[in-house]
């Protein structure tokens, strides 16, 4: 159970036992002006830094994420449930990150020129500010880094209000950062209260938010923001397809059906969650998916052979519960699990449901846990319009022999990322984020660089 329980302290709960790991009490109005106000006092400072300066810390960082790789994993692991190798990845390739944005970063961040009939003109990328983030629980070195790394690298300060649950894990990234020789204010880490949120967005030395999280949050923090006329960048889930079409090798179809839905307890925004298999395959496709997801150890998230570990919030795992009852009432076929294990840990059993159609809720709405939903399609047309029928729009995949087909259906798919033979994935070398409810604005790469840049035209002698 990682959740905030009261309204004066972030709680921190293990979900694997129920023990309650530590009380973080909520800053006070003093600490957060002082938490600003530096941020804000930082920027001015830091604006000035030569981006090869930003870039030789972001190295230091990748090093002290690795120094201190052992203690965050275990962290992770004890605060929202990730099994530990999976943890230990995270925090690797969090150093990646930093590592990819320093050697390539600063050519994104380089002034570009533009032709024209007179003069000379330059685009410029300046930095905006001092950028709030709101963060989730799910991947949380990760999540944080992939937005703070290049807003720190492109001259920004980065205030982070992270998940209630995972404060433990946050102060080791902020300890990092300190270790790496960032100054002061540059990243700041704000324990408050959702109230607190709309003081922070409508606070002037604020010039734009980066949410992570669900939809009615990213909403509420829009509209806010929307207010204060400040620009976002939200990416709030999705319930992303992976298509098969019946020319594809099911063996490595399957084998990246099972990580790409099963991968941190399946709750991850951009999991495999509608698998639609075309009818020629189907029954061969689900056997062995089926054979694949039965054999996944679920366990104690500290022991390494473990794949699955407890759902971190309790309250997830009920609304989970309820979303698979309701699609078996409504006419899904249970496959595999479909019930929350018995005893102390927040478990949910890795679940498979069948014969699910559009209108059911398995289909309809996100879920956020271990839990694969199978839809048959007719053919390669009727596989796009399945996915397309969706709220969502993050990413999706299709796993076919034929190439060419696979990148005709590509400009049918309404996701922000298609993957084809092979599942979603976030990578610093690619634009990541969605459409329709699943958000706007993107992450990583040089739009997630530039996203919060003040794109400055500069044109000299224009006569």
């Amino acid at each position: 159970m990682t959740t905030a329980t009261s309204n004066t302290h972030a709680i921190s709960v293990n979900p694997f036992n129920g023990e309650r790991i530590a009380d973080y009490a909520y800053d006070t109005d003093l600490a957060l002006e002082a938490a600003v106000a530096q941020g804000f006092s930082a920027f001015k400072q830091w604006r000035k830094t030569d981006v090869s300066e930003r870039a030789a810390l972001l190295i230091r960082l990748a090093a002290a994420l690795r120094e201190t790789s052992e203690d965050i994993a275990r962290s992770i692991s004890l605060e929202m449930g990730k099994p530990v190798k999976q943890a230990r990845a995270e925090v690797e390739k969090s150093a990646g990150l930093c590592e990819w944005y320093a050697e390539y970063g600063p050519a994104m961040l380089a002034p570009e020129p533009a032709r024209v009939d007179n003069g000379e003109a330059h685009i410029h990328y300046r930095p905006s500010g001092m950028i709030l983030a709101i963060m989730p629980w799910n991947f949380p070195v990760w999540q944080i880094l992939r937005g703070a790394v290049p807003a720190l690298l492109a001259g920004n300060t980065f205030l982070l209000k992270p998940a209630p649950g995972v404060m433990g894990t946050t102060y080791l990234v902020k300890q990092a950062v300190l270790k790496a020789g960032f100054p002061a204010g540059a990243f700041g880490v704000i324990n408050v209260g959702t109230p607190a949120v709309a003081t922070l967005i409508a606070d002037p030395r604020v010039v734009a938010v980066t949410v992570t999280g669900s939809v009615r949050a990213g909403a509420a923090i829009a509209e806010l923001a929307g207010k204060q006329v400040k620009k976002c960048v939200l990416e709030l889930g999705g319930s992303d397809p992976f298509i098969v079409l019946n020319d594809a090798s099911l063996d490595e179809a399957v084998k990246a059906a099972v990580a790409g839905r099963y991968q941190n307890t399946g709750q991850v925004c951009a999991a495999a969650k509608r698998l639609i298999i075309e009818e020629g395959v189907l029954d061969a496709f689900t056997a062995k998916f089926v054979a694949a997801t039965r054999a996944l150890v679920v366990g104690n998230p500290l022991d390494d052979a473990t794949y699955i570990g407890p759902m971190a919030r309790f309250d997830l795992r009920d609304e989970l519960d309820k979303q698979v009852q309701d699609s078996l009432s409504e006419g899904a076929t249970l496959l595999l699990g479909g019930e929350k294990m018995a005893g102390n840990g927040n478990f949910y059993a890795p679940t498979i449901l069948g014969n699910v159609t559009p209108e059911m809720t398995a289909f309809r709405q996100e879920l956020f846990g271990p839990v694969a939903a199978i839809t048959v399609a007719r053919d390669a047309d009727h596989a796009v319009e399945l996915a397309n029928d969706s709220d969502f729009g993050l990413s999706a995949t299709i796993f076919t022999a034929d190439a060419e087909r696979a990148k005709q259906m590509t400009a049918e798919l309404e996701t922000g990322g298609v993957f084809i033979n092979g599942y979603s994935a976030s990578d610093p070398r690619v634009a990541f984020g969605g459409v329709k409810k699943s958000g706007y604005g993107r992450e990583l790469s040089h739009f997630g660089l530039r996203e919060f840049c003040n794109v400055q035209t500069v044109w000299t002698d224009r006569t």
